[in-house]
């Protein structure tokens, strides 16, 4: 019996507005030489980054057994896309609705001993990237992608296909394989790696001067919920426990957002977390703008399961190695059932993506937790999972993101307590 047939497939997707136009490239290689031997490349109308990623997989895998349909062949998929890559994997969960047909398609196209995955840098993956944006470029024009025309393999360095490496553990995506800085060098040269589910853009920025008429951005105002009984304690207070009210003071700071609110007269539309402390200030704020509260279940807080009401040092002490599992990784959930930040993340960027075509190009009121605050930051930042630990946000906070056109987030605002004062 001859030896299974080693290819490689590089697959990229993209969407420009998220949701928005959308279109994937995938390319086989010969892993000996690099030679190309398939390309595929589609529009798909309006779509997410992530279903666009995965459309490229699912051509990429088909376009091998095109190829080859009576070979025995190992396919080495190389992504830049964290969270397909995790997924398929099995190391992270598939929650959101419109990922899990994609990914039992995928895994029905060959079987899953012959199929591995690895994630790359973006500028490792430029021939997919170009196929991607040739298909998108070509929806643009009302034609579809016509391979005799692409340029996508031209000018790209291929990067040699070595041996099996271990695919890189969870956390800052490359950091075992070649350190942070190389992670930072490459989210600072073209779009962020995925940590988690995040949708980034594929179309290059430009300068301000050049820079397009994009519209008035969808913008989101980040306010977070005053204070409660819990809060001055520092105790754990998720979506998994109680439900607290507000406090006295909580109901204060509630009041002075309103009247702050009320005076800017910016905000066309309030969201709220379904949980009570959130709902009470959001209706605080709506009752001076003559507006009402919409209720969204992905603005609420962590599931902080047995560590509901405890302080970290009794966290700590009763849970300790699972508090350091934790803080360690964003895979790490918390004792007893609760969320992982990873899991928090794919929710949360799920909702922004609904929000945000929903209410394109108005101002929005969030009002929720300081989880979902920080994970929307941090994913408009394209930083590492550990920057959640490094960001204050003080009962009644405001903090601002708004996301353009094309894909691009701009953070405006972080902690602003001066309404406050």
């Amino acid at each position: 019996m001859s030896a299974p047939r080693s290819l490689v497939v590089e697959a990229d997707g993209g969407s420009r507005g998220n949701p928005g136009p959308a279109g994937y490239g995938a390319v086989v290689l010969d892993p000996d030489t690099t030679a190309t031997l398939a390309e595929a490349a589609e529009y798909i109308g309006v779509a997410t980054n992530n279903v666009a990623e995965y459309k490229g997989l699912i051509a990429g895998l088909r376009a091998v057994v095109e190829l080859f349909p009576d070979l025995d062949v190992r396919v080495r998929v190389r992504m830049d896309s964290k969270l397909v890559v995790e997924q398929m994997s099995g190391r992270w969960k598939i929650k959101h609705p419109d990922m899990k047909p994609l990914a039992a398609e995928a895994a029905s196209i060959l079987p899953a001993s012959s199929v591995t995955y690895e994630w790359i840098p973006r500028e490792h993956n430029k021939h997919a990237d170009r196929l991607a944006n040739e298909a998108m470029d070509a929806g643009r024009r009302g034609e579809r992608w016509d391979p005799a025309s692409s340029k996508a393999d031209l000018g790209t360095t291929r990067t040699p296909v070595v041996p099996e490496p271990p695919l890189p553990p969870s956390g800052p995506p490359g950091d075992a394989a070649a350190g942070a800085a190389k992670v930072r060098a490459a989210m600072a040269a073209a779009r962020p790696a995925e940590a988690t589910p995040e949708e980034t853009p594929t179309t290059p920025q430009v300068g301000w001067g050049s820079a397009p008429d994009l519209g008035a951005p969808a913008t989101f105002i980040l306010l977070r919920h005053g204070e409660t009984a819990l809060t001055p304690e520092k105790r754990f207070s998720g979506s998994g426990g109680t439900d607290p009210q507000l406090s006295e003071t909580g109901r204060h700071q509630a009041a002075r957002a309103a009247e702050a609110f009320a005076a800017r007269g910016t905000v066309q539309e309030i969201v709220s977390s379904p949980l009570r402390r959130c709902r009470e200030t959001a209706e605080a704020v709506a009752a001076g703008l003559g507006l009402r509260v919409h209720v969204e279940e992905g603005l609420r807080e962590t599931d902080f399961g047995s560590w509901e009401g405890l302080t970290f040092g009794e966290v700590r002490e009763r849970h300790g190695s699972d508090l350091t599992a934790w803080l360690a990784s964003p895979d790490a959930a918390p004792t007893g059932g609760g969320e992982s930040f990873a899991e928090v993340a794919e929710r949360v960027s799920g909702t922004r993506d609904r929000l945000i075509a929903r209410y394109a190009g108005r101002t929005v009121l969030l009002v929720t937790h300081v989880t979902p605050i920080k994970t929307l930051v941090r994913l408009a930042l394209g930083a590492p999972p550990e920057s959640l630990f490094r960001m204050e946000l003080s009962p009644a906070s405001v903090s601002t993101v708004a996301y353009y056109a094309d894909g691009n987030p701009s953070l405006r605002l972080l902690n602003d307590t001066s309404h406050l004062r």
